[in-house]
């Protein structure tokens, strides 16, 4: 009797980590039930896809205007800070694809591996890799691991780079990074280097337990199809329904900047009255300016013209 419970307990156990090795990429169904706010277009798999046209104006947003509308929002710990670059003077944009690592338990490892292996798959950390498209960024919690743990060098970093035009956010040490530099567009956030390599089943360090699944960076939950913007150090994961909203706010106020900054140049008005809630006088005068210079600037015409149709001044 002890020994046949024994045989069950141990088919059971099989049986729940051929299921976990099964879930490690998220099926559609549950990602679009996880993600209900989005309306819009979803790649085959379910995630959102926000389009390339918004993801192009959202490289001019500032982290500051970004976490204000999703603060607004409710979403108070959407950014993440403490990286290290490479590119710093370049912009990171574009639609997360998310993977998640825990520490290394051979069981485990070897459930979700022998899944993999039998639809074809080799080497677990090249797994999220395969699936990457133009515009998307490869985001990746690995806890911070470092010795033995970097899953990312020049080969897969050019093999990303390929696929995505993008660069990467990854909490975890990489290597090669001297390689990594001289990926021109390779635009990336990172925990630490380490020269060591990520080589299982022997050194054990890490092994993947979700791709497109809900991950944690830093203190930021991030969602596949999340929007990444990095600058000036700090990445910033905007939900893909506040995608467009961030955008917008932000082409509003950098224009109402430029007008207020022009009009206390020109002494027309004090900074009492820029700094306050506008006059319908001001109000008045700032469409006629947008009008007057419609096509000079740093916001383009259509989106201009689209603001200026809701205004009653």
């Amino acid at each position: 009797m002890i020994k046949r419970k024994l045989i069950v307990l141990a088919l059971l156990l099989l049986a729940g980590y051929q299921l976990f090795a099964q879930q490690v990429q998220i099926s559609k169904e549950q990602l679009v039930a996880l993600t209900p706010e989005w309306k819009g277009e979803r790649f085959a798999d379910g995630r959102p896809k926000v389009p390339d046209a918004l993801l192009k104006r959202m490289k001019a947003v500032s982290v500051e205007e970004a976490w204000a509308v999703m603060k607004n929002a409710g979403y108070g710990y959407q950014v993440a800070e403490g990286w290290e670059i490479i590119n710093p003077d370049s912009v990171l944009v574009g639609r997360a694809v998310t993977t998640t690592f825990m520490p290394g338990r051979p069981d485990v490892w070897k459930a979700i591996d022998s899944f993999g292996k039998k639809q074809g798959k080799k080497g677990q950390n090249s797994w999220p890799v395969d699936i990457l498209v133009k515009g998307d960024v490869y985001v990746a919690d690995q806890f911070g691991a470092k010795r033995n743990g970097p899953t990312i060098g020049d080969n897969v970093g050019n093999a990303i780079y390929a696929k995505t035009g993008n660069g990467i956010v990854y909490d975890g040490a990489l290597r090669d990074v001297e390689g990594l530099r001289e990926i021109g567009g390779f635009t990336s956030y990172y925990t630490s280097y380490d020269p060591s390599y990520h080589n299982p089943p022997g050194d054990l360090t890490t092994m993947i337990v979700g791709i497109n699944q809900p991950t944690r960076i830093r203190t930021v939950t991030v969602m596949p199809g999340d929007v990444v913007l990095g600058k000036l150090g700090v990445v910033v994961f905007i939900p893909p329904h506040l995608a467009e909203k961030v955008v917008t706010t932000s082409e509003i106020v950098r224009l109402r900047d430029l007008f207020g900054h022009q009009r206390l140049r020109e002494g027309k008005y004090t900074a009492g009255q820029i700094d306050a809630r506008w006059s319908d006088e001001i109000e008045k005068d700032f469409s006629k300016w947008l009008n007057d210079h419609i096509n000079e600037l740093p916001v383009a015409k259509e989106q201009i013209q689209e603001f200026l149709k809701d205004r009653t001044w």
